[in-house]
């Protein structure tokens, strides 16, 4: 541009007819135009809605640029951003424009004049069309999101926890009439059920019987003990077989659960490794299936990761005044659950934040540093619980010298 001359811009309007570039007074200076097709316009228009550079917009600027036209104007920033850095041109802001609002309104009659449409009464039937291919286009990227299976899976097993709860609950119950005695022997629910399915009545519960279960001599000894003395009531053979086939299920539903809780496993290793290094597998899914997505909750504050979970306490708390959550399901980490109650709070705060970092480096960048943050975390958790061992010292100290 030579000294004195006044630099060209060009306002560049993506429509559901084409791009269109217009000149600074408002008059069209070029054009790409897109296929009839509404599903191809539905593709253009969604890859420009995420800033995407389409070949369309390439050859309108490059022709606009041989033209002497040196700055670009568009509404969008993400596009104008995308435009500055790889196509190397200068580009402008500016939101809902003068020009941009004319378009909109004089859409059909472009349409009509580049010969794309026969009238301007096809313009809705055509915008109609394009919106619900861009809907469908969008529900479909929606449902192959792998988080939302992750999500799916997190469900699931919910939904068999609480299954196999009321499961376990009326297997005891009933077999519990027959010797109510085992009730209080096995605690775990799924030995319970494989107990009752391969040994029916307790009759059978034998030293030689009971060898292959895994147990204790001395839960052994007991076990068969209390079967001998048992006050329980007898069962003819249609009550027992009622009873094994209700933990017959009990088990499938039990290996079911292991095998989703590999599967989710899997599949948090592949799309979220950073969280599941930090968190665990379970524990991370949790967090995501309660942000509503991996994105979601790479978007979080680490504030709010920290009490996911604890919505009715922390709602109680702005409503009432009462103490706010110092964790959610956090409180299912290791090392959460596993401090003092006072230094719970400081380490949950600390995962909080290691587990943000972690989000947004599996969803941003793809990089591995899982590792990395787990040493960082555990060193830090180490430095507070020491700090706290101290204060307890010094404060006994203190009563010491009071006294």
């Amino acid at each position: 541009m030579q000294y004195g001359e006044e630099e060209l811009k060009a306002f560049i309007i993506p429509s559901v007819i084409g791009i269109l570039g217009f000149g600074e007074r408002g008059e069209l200076i070029e054009k790409r135009l897109f296929p009839r097709d509404p599903r191809e316009i539905a593709k253009r228009l969604k890859r420009i809605n995420s800033g995407e550079i389409i070949p369309e917009m390439n050859d309108l600027i490059s022709e606009l640029k041989s033209k002497g036209y040196e700055t670009f104007i568009f509404e969008d920033l993400d596009l104008a951003e995308n435009i500055r850095e790889k196509l190397g041109v200068s580009s402008e802001v500016e939101p809902q424009s003068e020009i941009g609002r004319s378009l909109r309104k004089r859409i059909g009659e472009y349409a009509v004049e580049f010969d794309f449409l026969k009238s301007t009464l096809d313009l809705p039937r055509l915008i109609h069309e394009v919106s619900m291919e861009i809907s469908r286009a969008s529900v479909k990227e929606a449902a192959e999101r792998r988080d939302f299976l992750i999500i799916q899976a997190v469900e699931a097993l919910d939904d068999l926890d609480k299954t196999l709860n009321l499961f376990a609950g009326r297997i005891r119950e009933w077999y519990g009439l027959h010797f109510p005695e085992l009730t209080h022997l096995i605690s775990k629910h799924e030995l319970y059920a494989r107990l009752v399915y391969q040994l029916g009545r307790r009759g059978n519960f034998l030293n030689e019987n009971l060898e292959g279960f895994d147990l204790p001599k001395d839960k052994v000894k007991e076990i068969v003990g209390a079967a001998r003395t048992s006050m329980g009531a007898d069962l003819n053979d249609q009550d027992l077989e009622q009873i094994r086939t209700l933990c017959r299920q009990y088990l499938n539903l039990s290996e079911t659960r292991r095998k989703i809780e590999k599967y989710l496993s899997e599949m948090m290793k592949e799309e979220a490794p950073n969280i599941s290094t930090l968190t665990g597998p379970i524990l991370g899914a949790r967090l995501i299936a309660l942000a509503g997505g991996l994105e979601n909750l790479a978007k979080m504050p680490s504030s709010t990761i920290q009490v996911l979970g604890a919505e009715k306490a922390l709602f109680r708390s702005l409503t009432t005044g009462a103490r706010p959550p110092k964790h959610g399901v956090l409180f299912q980490h290791a090392l959460v659950h596993g401090s003092k109650r006072t230094l719970r709070g400081k380490i949950s705060r600390l995962l909080a934040g290691k587990i943000a970092i972690a989000a947004r480096t599996d969803v941003f960048s793809g990089d591995y540093i899982g590792d990395e943050l787990k040493k960082a975390l555990l060193e830090k958790v180490e430095e507070i619980r020491k700090r706290g061992s101290r204060r307890k010292v010094s404060r006994k100290k203190r009563r010491g010298k009071r006294r």
